[in-house]
């Protein structure tokens, strides 16, 4: 796999005199969506859009810096957003990290792998372009963040672990609920929020079994959280005696043709009752095949990852699904937070000025094809979508936690009983 951001070798007159070495790196830095000097800054990565916009290419130029493309994820902004607001919550408080500032750099993953490692490695090599071997140890140790919290998915949350554990980063995982996670051998610096899918697994084949159905579809998201999860369920429902007609699999960028076929086995198939461990943007894609030529009613059984999305639950196909979700809970604060921005403040970042843009089909900037310019007379708490329903605060709550942890870490290493050293230099590992 290319990653555009590794370090290369280069040298240049002066320093072949005195046998130094200097770095630049290969592309463009990726700017963060929404950041935040502090003493400490705080990693943060989220799937904020489902895709990366493509590109033909030449082979005659360097590749176009990756950008992401499609509609943006209000409730994956939401879970962003949260992150801040953790973070001003954590700054205002005088019992936890006393005197410290902490910032963040929160970066959109797309949903996809090579943009999620490509800010991983730029977690781990910090902002600066430039680097050579006059520099210190300290130095490249102090340009790394000191931890990270993400990523929602668990294939990104996989790669993301691997390259940063290599530097001892841990990543504290608000949603990524692969079993395989949960192995320290390989993943010795991941950590998270939420539990595991080995326990969900077993818990859905009970339900199953609970209601007596006996012959049931399956159906996953072609991921690893997809692969691994129903890998676990089956094995569950087998010890409870509960026969599959059908596991199929899909993932959103394979070709039309697949959906189509899975869509058809399921409209075909004689079971009544279908098991969907699928991410919330492969199930969308499925249920807006099967809605162009509904199939009998169906009991869904749901994963987590879509049970509790409003999104998805909008579907009538869908209507009565049951499943296990996060609990509920109550963040005081965060409504109002959220609820407090502007044109001029959204106008500060491209993923807000989208988000602005995009929820009142208007142009902040007056480059927006055709779309009326935005007035002022826009009213936010007016919306109603996942960015300001902060009415079932569950996965949003997990990220409250995850970034509280790493804050609890923090203070562990650099404070005593009454004060903190802002000056203390410690590695990520030691977090």
């Amino acid at each position: 796999m290319f990653v555009p951001t590794l370090w290369i070798t280069g040298l240049s007159p002066a320093e072949c005199k005195s046998d130094l070495v200097s770095c630049r790196l290969w592309a463009d830095r990726q700017m963060p969506s929404l950041f935040v000097d502090g003493d400490f800054v705080i990693g943060g990565i989220f799937s904020i859009h489902y895709y990366t916009r493509s590109e033909q290419n030449t082979y005659c130029r360097q590749p176009l810096q990756l950008q992401c493309a499609g509609r943006i994820n209000f409730r994956h902004l939401r879970f962003a957003r949260a992150m801040e607001f953790t973070i001003h919550e954590i700054n205002n408080r005088t019992d936890l990290l006393p005197g410290i500032t902490l910032g963040y750099q929160i970066h959109d993953s797309c949903a996809e792998v090579l943009m999620a490692v490509k800010v991983a490695f730029q977690f781990a090599n910090g902002m600066d372009p430039f680097y050579n071997d006059t520099d210190s140890c300290s130095k490249s140790a102090a340009a790394a963040v000191p931890a990270l919290v993400g990523e929602t998915s668990s294939t990104p949350s996989m790669s993301i672990t691997r390259m940063l554990g290599l530097f001892g980063i841990p990543q504290v995982s608000p949603y990524a609920t692969c079993a395989c996670l949960s192995d320290k051998r390989q993943y010795p610096a991941f950590f998270r929020t939420i539990p595991s899918d080995h326990h969900q697994a077993a818990a859905l084949a009970k339900v199953v079994k609970h209601f007596g159905w006996t012959w049931i579809g399956a159906v996953r998201s072609d991921t690893d959280y997809g692969n691994y999860g129903m890998a676990s369920f089956l094995k569950a429902a087998q010890e409870e005696g509960i026969c599959v007609e059908y596991s199929e699999s899909y993932y959103r960028t394979q070709p039309r043709s697949k959906l189509e076929r899975v869509a058809n086995v399921i409209r075909r198939s004689t079971a009544r009752v279908i098991v969907a461990f699928l991410h919330e943007g492969e199930l969308r894609l499925l249920l807006e095949e099967l809605t162009r030529q509904p199939p009998p009613p169906l009991q869904w059984i749901g994963s987590e990852a879509w049970i509790i999305d409003p999104g998805i639950l909008r579907f009538n196909i869908c209507a009565g699904a049951i499943g296990f979700g996060v609990p509920r809970s109550v963040i005081p604060g965060l409504r109002e937070y959220l609820l407090d921005l502007s044109p001029a403040q959204a106008l500060k970042s491209p993923l807000l000025t989208e988000f602005w843009e995009s929820s009142f089909s208007c142009s902040l900037t007056g480059s927006s094809g055709g779309a009326r310019e935005c007035d002022g007379s826009e009213d936010i708490r007016a919306l109603q979508n996942p960015y300001t329903d902060t009415s079932q605060l569950r996965v949003t709550n997990l990220v409250y936690k995850a970034t509280y942890a790493i804050a609890h870490a923090i203070h562990g290493v650099i404070c005593n009983d009454t004060q903190c050293d802002k000056s203390a230099k410690f590695t990520p590992w030691q977090v």
